[in-house]
């Protein structure tokens, strides 16, 4: 949704959460439809797949059965700060032992092949940035291609202050390319995380979320500030994914996805903090479809009049019908059961072939990552 709004070189998934089984394809393509259509979303952009786990051998082994359909990318998650993920040793929870973030780069490297690329992103550390230099050199020398760095620890969460000057000091630290990622809402923080950390390239997060224009904006395709015509512009989008919510989610979870979006968006646009209040207590789905309905949203949501020129309706789903109901089994049916994910084999004994050259665009790329 966010790429036919925006310019963006490539796109990474949510994580795959890999612990010690081999995940069938339907765990990729679940949380990468694009996959299906050549690992691009409707509007062109590249998606990355990314992987979390802290077992080598296993998530090795998940990313060969990945690389077989075929992904832009494998992207490997050191950054998630949220607690259950750290309490079963998944995300920023592996930043006190360089040693394994080695041994796992390597052994996704070496099982994959050198076509796709292998990237990660990690933080500072968990409580400090101690050994933030000694794990983005062992994610080097493992073989990582690119690595996204987000300037906070995993304490630090998600509040306002930003460590910038630890990524500057990453990037002299290992010779491959590093994104700087963390606080950046608007163009003037572009401006200022690539003076401070001397990165070319930046990974958008909540930002493009909040302002989904933003990175036609960093481009100049678009004023700086936001304008009137941003939220008309904006409407189609915001109706396409409700429609998109409500075929796939089941009708008590998809009023918290629209709102969700309302609540960033209303950083930025005033009539989305006056729609999200409307419809803040709303938990009713034919209510909230109504709301929209009366903000004249659905009347130019894609593929209907009103549609903003030069929307890309290839991946709209508001005319889709939703899914019919499941038919009840015969009486005396037995249900089978679905086989259990087989584990992870052991060692594997093909050696990392050497890392390929990185052949790196220094102009100015934008990378979105899930929020």
């Amino acid at each position: 949704m966010l790429t036919r709004a925006g310019r963006y070189d490539w796109a990474v998934t949510e994580f795959v959460r890999v612990s010690g089984t081999l995940l069938p394809r339907k765990s990729f393509t679940r949380v990468c439809p694009e996959l299906h259509a050549g690992a691009r979303t409707g509007s062109g952009t590249p998606v990355r797949v990314q992987l979390m786990g802290s077992d080598p051998v296993c998530l090795a082994e998940n990313a060969a059965r990945l690389a077989e359909l075929q992904p832009a990318g494998i992207d490997l998650n050191f950054g998630c700060p949220a607690p259950l993920v750290n309490r079963h040793r998944g995300g920023a929870a592996l930043l006190d032992e360089p040693e394994l973030l080695h041994r796992i780069a390597a052994a996704v490297r070496g099982a994959v092949p050198q076509a796709i690329p292998v990237t990660a992103k990690m933080r500072l550390g968990i409580a400090d940035t101690a050994r933030a230099l000694d794990c983005a050199r062992a994610l080097a020398a493992g073989g990582v291609q690119a690595l996204a760095v987000h300037a906070r620890t995993r304490s630090d969460g998600y509040r306002p202050q930003v460590r910038w000057e630890w990524v500057a000091r990453i990037r002299e630290a290992v010779a491959l390319p590093v994104i700087a990622n963390g606080e950046v809402w608007n163009v003037a923080d572009w401006r200022a995380i690539r003076s401070a950390t001397g990165c070319d390239d930046v990974m958008l997060g909540r930002g493009a979320v909040a302002d989904p224009f933003l990175s036609r904006r960093i481009r100049g395709e678009r004023d700086e500030a936001v304008g009137a015509t941003d939220w008309q512009d904006l409407q189609p989008l915001l109706a396409d994914f409700w429609s998109q919510v409500r075929v796939k989610l089941e009708p008590r979870h998809a009023p918290g996805r629209l709102k969700q979006w309302l609540g960033l968006l209303q950083r930025n646009y005033p009539a989305a903090e006056a729609f999200y209040r409307r419809v803040r207590e709303m938990k009713d789905v034919s209510a909230i479809s109504a709301a929209l309905g009366r903000s004249i949203i659905l009347s130019v949501r894609t593929g209907l009049p009103g549609q903003a020129r030069g929307e890309d309706s290839s991946y709209s789903t508001a005319s889709r019908p939703p899914p019919p109901p499941p038919q009840p089994s015969p009486p005396g049916a037995a249900k089978a059961a679905a086989p259990a994910a087989p584990p992870c084999r052991g060692p594997l004994t093909a050696s990392r072939p050497p890392a390929a050259a990185l052949g790196h665009n220094a102009s100015d790329r934008m990378i979105e990552n899930t929020p």
